[in-house]
């Protein structure tokens, strides 16, 4: 299994970046999948996920900001970010439970992309 997120890099306050991970040797309509941040300093944090129904939860301050979605087809999830701030400079990472037939019960997150940066300037 293997996931790879692209996407990252240098963004003014205010601006856009659109994270996408793509997920080989795992189907991730079968699994619970989620994005997660962490910033120097401090510990990583789950930032959304999307269920296999496609319920999405969206944690913190990114609600109404960052926006989640999914392509089937392609197996990727990406993560849109609009309005964003120096405090979402941190390295982003996708991650996926293992394939499951249960709904509404995400985790654990089992595998794990290497992360991408991304830093946000004032």
């Amino acid at each position: 299994v293997q996931l790879v997120e692209s996407g990252g890099g240098s963004v003014q306050a205010g601006g856009s970046l659109t994270l996408s991970c793509a997920g080989s040797g795992v189907t991730f309509w079968t699994t619970c999948m989620a994005w997660f941040r962490q910033a120097p300093g401090k510990e990583r944090e789950e930032v959304a996920r999307i269920d296999r129904d496609g319920t999405i939860i969206y944690v913190g301050d990114v609600k109404g900001r960052f926006t989640i979605s999914a392509d089937d087809a392609k197996n990727t999830r990406d993560l849109q970010m609009n309005n964003l701030k120096p405090e979402d400079t941190a390295i982003y990472y996708c991650a996926t439970t293992a394939p499951t037939v249960w709904i509404g019960s995400c985790g654990p997150f089992v595998y794990w992309g290497q992360g991408t940066q991304v830093n946000v300037s004032s």
